[in-house]
């Protein structure tokens, strides 16, 4: 569509050679060479941009604009001034301008003025596509080339970064070379995953990552040891763009101390990756350890009871005296008693609040036709996300706490994905319900798609029966019954499951954040 602009100038007819210029360019340009006649110009047309003289005689530039403004508040309004005095530039930005220029204007300078203020949205854009289709190669090299933990979670980073770039991009084909960028980068961690997870348990394995169950030994107790209360807040289920997401709404009141991410234990889900950060142990370790504290995939009873309990136990037995406060936030306005009692709560050393918003979001998106519309793919998930963040308590408490002097520590258990492609699993009745790992005796599959762990001991994990194994769904697969198969395909095909093998579920956020003073 042919950009329209409106010149408005009472020397017009001196910038016929500028007018040319703009045209041979393309843009549709009509002139004013009066206020009052810009005026009618802007109730009657449809125009893109504006230039507009300051100092006309009669009605001014400055007193044209606020009518402009309110008959077409959008419209980017361009200044042209004689004056470099300070109060016309105030004058004008406190009216809305959208840029202004200091005469004589040279054409160049029209044409940058256009381009920013008419084209900017399209040419960055433009760019970012141009600058990924380049990166493209260098990513998929990385991808193939990765061979350490470290490597994979730069890859991720990178990924993410991109994907935050081009979410607004209008170019749906370079959103499905990303897309088709991602799963080839699943399906290459998957393997890694495959072939290094079991070799993580040695304490000597020269590449072992920071797991949930050193979170806090290695991350937080440190910073409390150093004489700094902590507010430790994990949002389950967040991912790590999801987190890249919402960071610019914090950085007015919060310096990001450290952006890092860690690994996520396999299970990635909340039973078993939450309960061995509380406990600092991995779940069989916490079954065989406090047995009264772990309770199996197949019993009925809340499998997240005791997490205040193992967090006190692990503090018992690193024999640290730390004064703490603990609360689980399971309703849509969690943290209300936390942000009422603030002053209180940052007296303890360690404050801890769990937010559930992020994984009741994730669980409602399923069961909820609404919710599916509203987060229909992983622009509006983020979109979602950010809404949501925006207008929480967890906001308001975190404006608050930016007040006192405290670290503050945001993490989450796991992550989630988008899961698309359905594998086929039988098991008997007490085979676990999740869609992306299964626990269960005589369970029958394609070994090729799934990683197996037929000895659950190996990667720390408890089983109820001497011949239970757990199986865990990778890429964006998700494990279906034959029975009743389509409806179950149909019902869950397209919404965010986590407990498996993913960039999304595995690598997590981790972030230090200190106030602004």
């Amino acid at each position: 569509m042919q950009v329209s602009i409106l010149w408005v100038d009472d020397e017009i007819d001196f910038l016929k050679a500028h007018i040319i210029f703009l045209e041979q360019k393309g843009y549709k340009v009509l002139t004013a060479s009066n206020g009052n006649d810009a005026i009618e110009l802007v109730r009657s047309n449809q125009f893109d941009l504006v230039f507009l003289d300051e100092n006309m005689p009669g009605l001014s530039g400055l007193d044209t604009l606020p009518i402009i403004k309110e008959l077409k508040p959008t419209l980017p309004v361009v200044m042209v001034t004689k004056s470099e005095e300070e109060n016309i530039m105030d004058m004008a930005v406190g009216s809305q301008i959208a840029d202004y220029l200091i005469k004589p204007v040279n054409p160049m300078q029209i044409l940058l003025s256009i381009k920013k203020n008419v084209h900017a949205k399209d040419l960055i854009s433009e760019k970012q596509v141009i600058d990924f289709r380049v990166e493209f190669g260098q990513i998929s090299q990385l991808i193939s080339q990765a061979n350490s933990s470290s490597e994979w979670t730069e890859i991720y980073k990178k990924l993410v970064s991109w994907q935050l770039k081009l979410i607004n991009s209008s170019d749906s084909s370079v959103k499905q070379i990303f897309e088709m960028l991602l799963s080839d980068a699943n399906t290459e961690f998957a393997k890694f995953i495959k072939a290094n997870y079991k070799d993580w348990f040695n304490p000597n394995h020269p590449d072992k990552p920071l797991m949930s169950a050193s979170l806090l030994r290695s991350k937080v107790f440190p910073i409390i040891d150093g004489g700094q209360s902590v507010l430790f807040i994990l949002v389950d289920n967040l991912r790590y763009d999801q987190w890249k997401a919402i960071e610019p709404i914090l950085t007015s009141e919060w310096r990001v101390e450290a952006d890092e991410t860690y690994y996520s234990i396999l299970p990635t889900a909340t039973q078993y990756a939450r309960n061995a950060i509380f406990a600092g142990l991995m779940p069989l370790e916490i079954q065989k350890t406090y047995p009264n504290l772990w309770v199996f995939d197949e019993e009925d009873e809340g499998k997240n009871m005791f997490e205040q309990e193992l967090l006190n136990a692990q503090l018992q037995r690193l024999g640290k005296n730390y004064k703490t406060f603990y609360e689980k936030s399971n309703t849509l306005k969690p943290g209300q008693r936390i942000v009422d009692n603030l002053k209180e709560v940052l007296k303890n050393n360690l404050s801890v609040l769990v937010y559930n918003f992020v994984d009741m979001m994730s669980h409602s998106r399923t069961d909820s036709d609404m919710m599916k519309e509203l987060a229909s793919d992983e622009s509006a998930y983020l979109s979602l996300t950010k809404s949501w963040f925006q207008h929480s308590d967890l906001k308001v408490l975190l404006s608050e706490a930016s007040k006192h002097n405290i670290k503050v520590v945001i993490t989450t258990d796991h992550g989630a994905i988008r899961v698309q492609n359905p594998i086929k699993v039988i098991g008997d009745k007490a085979t676990s319900t999740n869609l992306r790992y299964k626990l269960g005796k005589s369970l029958n599959y394609n070994p090729k798609e799934v990683f197996e762990v037929r000895k659950p001991e190996e990667v720390h994990l408890p089983k109820q029966n001497v011949s239970s194994s757990f199986i865990f769904a990778y890429n964006n697969a998700f494990i279906a019954y034959p029975n009743n198969y389509n409806y179950y395909v149909n019902y869950y095909k397209n919404t965010f499951q986590h407990g498996g093998i993913s960039l999304e579920e595995m690598i997590v956020p981790f972030v230090v954040l200190s106030p602004i003073e």
